[in-house]
């Protein structure tokens, strides 16, 4: 059985309710996943790293020990306080963006999108913060694509919610992307907290692998995330990743199991997908916005993927 390790990040004023309870959150789905007896569905490892007093995280809970392994995911819980310059020191943002870098996703609830902001990974980016802390954020971050009216922004490596009590739905996506939407739904029904089901009925969100270990690939995908796969081509991708382009064309599905053209298709769906749940912009111009100069080209690749036309999406699962 595959085991994979969730981090979940112990800093300074740190909501401990959040902690323990993505402790719980995904001890539950590895009880769920049991009962089904499948060797497909992988055993989740929960760590927790505590901030030391260089700022340096070390991990002081391990929930199955074992070697050490790279980690899928880290989380950033939530804070009850305002954010403090002395919650983020420079050695803990540089400690993410080293996880970030190795492939590591990232996902911050409430404050921890400010300290993933203050890491200078959301530049470029799309994300979410708490509706308090907005107007500061958008000033004091303005390299960060703010979506504040947004609960939760999943841009694939990186992930931001936007309420105190959101730490439940960062944990339910994850479980949704490692365990299928089926596990992460009967979590949800034990725990009695809500999840969208718009994972469960139309096949997950887009998560890409990262974790495969070919860094040209890696600055690739994390290239493709930041830029939504828009206007790229083979040719572009290849040369980003340094490679010639028939090498680079094997090396990618090697890695992450896709060819460039259905890895792109993929990620901007899953843009849209959060467009039409959370705005109420038209269908040719959200078509537009991810990359589609044709809306029935859009339309038959977006209902190809999830099995629905984008105008029966959002009438299903539009906010």
């Amino acid at each position: 059985m595959a085991v994979v390790e969730l981090g979940v990040l112990i800093y300074r004023g740190a909501q401990l309710a959040a902690v323990h309870g993505l402790t719980d959150l995904f001890g539950v789905a590895n009880r769920i996943a049991a009962e089904h007896q499948s060797s497909q569905l992988p055993l989740l490892r929960v760590s927790h790293w505590q901030v030391d007093a260089t700022g340096t995280p070390a991990r002081v809970f391990d929930s199955h020990p074992g070697p050490d392994q790279a980690m899928m995911a880290v989380l950033v819980p939530p804070s009850i306080g305002e954010f403090t310059e002395e919650q983020a020191p420079p050695a803990l943002l540089e400690w993410l963006r080293q996880r970030h870098a190795a492939g590591t996703v990232l996902g911050g609830v409430c404050i921890g999108s400010i300290m993933l902001a203050r890491s200078g990974l959301l530049d470029g980016r799309s994300a979410t913060t708490h509706w308090s802390s907005a107007k500061s954020f958008a000033l004091r971050y303005p390299a960060v694509r703010l979506e504040a009216d947004k609960p939760i922004v999943d841009d694939g490596d990186l992930i931001t919610t936007a309420g105190l009590m959101a730490w439940s739905e960062l944990g339910l996506r994850l479980v949704d992307r490692l365990m299928g939407p089926s596990i992460a739904a009967s979590t949800a029904r034990f725990l009695v907290i809500e999840h969208s089901d718009s994972a469960s009925q139309c096949g997950s969100n887009f998560a890409p692998i990262l974790g495969h270990g070919d860094t040209a690939i890696l600055k690739v995908q994390h290239w493709l995330q930041a830029s939504g796969a828009v206007d790229v081509s083979v040719s572009a991708m290849a040369q980003e990743a340094g490679l010639e382009e028939r090498t680079f064309l094997r090396r990618f599905r090697n890695a992450t199991g896709l060819k460039p053209t259905e890895y792109c298709q993929h990620l901007r769906v899953g843009k849209a997908r959060q467009m039409l749940e959370f705005t109420n912009g038209t269908i040719d111009h959200i078509a537009w916005t991810v990359g589609y100069q044709d809306p029935s080209a859009f339309r038959a690749t977006f209902k190809k993927i999830t099995g629905l036309a984008p105008s029966d999406y959002r009438s299903r699962f539009g906010v």
